[in-house]
């Protein structure tokens, strides 16, 4: 790369000005151009037929998709229903066209902030579409406060799909060895990473160290305990090869997943190596909130960012 290095701290202070000082259509379009590898490479296009074309390119290279359609936190029915209804469709689009891939939703995109009711009558149409369609549902973990109904929600669709569903759970909270405990003999997989949101420290582990051992014990657990398959959610090499010592230890079924625009020669190669690899695409137009959240959540994620987007 020719010329000023970009700082962490200036990026961050780019994208939060940028932000502040523009209305949501102008900064949505302005932004596009102005820092066009966002959109480019960790985001799979507005329409889902773009995004399709991507799980396309990505099966080529014996990489699978998991497609997330960008939204969430909505506090109105309408929108909620509206991409419950895209996600429906998205995925009798993948059944159709016959590409390796699945979905994965955010709780408080189909409902959760509108009441649980709500998320319930929602993630039912989309697992019931899933298991019509034979397409796997993954459901997102968001913050803490919605652990304990996305654990519910779960365990009812993943006894009554045999295994259709698929859940997140995060390292960094401290309670996540219980909760996997709870969810070993129920049939589905489970996506392990080590957690994107700044939770309060009384409840997450907030040392990087502290994170990483809680990883590996969860891993460790998992391949020792459940009999479904194991998602190992992590860019981090060590991560990957550990869990690639406890399948050779345990013999459970495991896969791997990243994101989209992150390592990706990696996904590449542990396919080729004969590994399960699963690469996570966010789609839609939705895309600047969602780095930019994921920017405010933890600031640890604009360093990781900036190190995927110059570090080519």
């Amino acid at each position: 790369m020719v010329g000023r290095p970009v700082s962490a701290v200036c990026f961050w202070t780019n994208v939060s000005e940028l932000y502040g000082r523009v209305g949501i259509e102008a900064r949505y379009h302005t932004s596009r151009r102005m820092i066009p590898p966002i959109a480019n490479d960790f985001v799979a296009g507005e329409e889902p037929a773009t995004a399709i074309e991507h799980v396309t390119a990505c099966n080529r290279d014996g990489v699978a998709g998991i497609l997330n359609l960008l939204g969430e936190h909505y506090s109105q029915r309408p929108p909620a229903d509206a991409d419950t209804q895209a996600y429906i469709d998205l995925i009798a689009d993948l059944a159709e066209t016959g590409v390796a891939g699945c979905v994965s939703v955010k709780p408080s995109q189909i409902g959760l902030d509108v009441g649980v009711d709500v998320f319930e009558e929602n993630l039912a149409a989309i697992v019931e579409a899933g298991q019509q369609h034979g397409r796997f549902v993954w459901i997102d973990m968001e913050d803490h406060t919605t652990t304990d109904v996305t654990l519910d929600a779960f365990e009812k669709h993943a006894l009554g799909t045999d295994g259709g569903v698929g859940l997140c759970t995060q390292a960094n909270l401290k309670r996540t060895r219980e909760d996997i405990e709870r969810l070993a003999d129920l049939p589905g997989k489970i996506r392990f990473v080590k957690g994107a949101y700044d939770e309060p420290a009384e409840i997450a582990h907030k040392d990087k160290a502290a994170v990483d051992a809680a990883y590996r014990e969860l891993l460790e657990y998992a391949f020792r305990e459940f009999d479904d398959g194991i998602a190992v959610g992590s860019h981090d090499p060590a991560m990957i090869e550990y869990a690639a010592d406890l399948h050779a230890e345990y013999g459970t079924d495991y896969e791997v997943q990243m994101l989209m625009g992150v390592r990706e020669d990696a996904q590449r190669d542990l396919a080729a190596d004969g590994v399960a690899t699963y690469q996570y695409i966010p789609y839609g137009g939705k895309w600047l909130s969602y780095f930019y959240r994921r920017l405010r959540e933890r600031k640890e994620n604009a360093l990781f960012a900036l190190r995927a987007i110059v570090g080519r």
